[in-house]
């Protein structure tokens, strides 16, 4: 099993989850983050005062899926979280040594 963990655009949020719905992922974990990487923010202006916004506002998605899903997973989060512009995020794919669904006691592949 893989734990897969992508920070997108938040307006990219819907679609990214319908096409991980569309190959079988029903669960995920969606979490408000704020970072930066190659894009380094960005100036803004309130109330005439000029300002630099270091962090900028993103959404982190986890979800763990079985090792033949993973390839699956991947392409659908990057076609659907695509914009070609700088900002777009990352993807990461870790290894899951043990899952257990408390509610059923369920392990492993039965609990994903």
């Amino acid at each position: 099993m893989k734990k897969i963990e992508a920070v997108i655009k938040p307006f990219k949020l819907d679609e990214v989850r319908e096409g991980l719905s569309e190959i079988g992922i029903t669960g995920l974990t969606v979490t408000e983050v704020k970072g930066f990487g190659r894009q380094k923010g960005h100036t803004e202006l309130y109330r005439g005062a000029e300002y630099v916004v270091d962090f900028l506002p993103k959404v982190k998605i986890e979800v763990v899926v079985v090792d033949s899903l993973v390839d699956q997973a991947v392409e659908s989060l990057v076609s659907n979280a695509k914009t070609g512009k700088i900002g777009d995020g990352k993807i990461f794919v870790t290894s899951v040594e043990q899952v257990i669904r408390i509610r059923t006691g369920e392990t492993n592949e039965d609990a994903v």
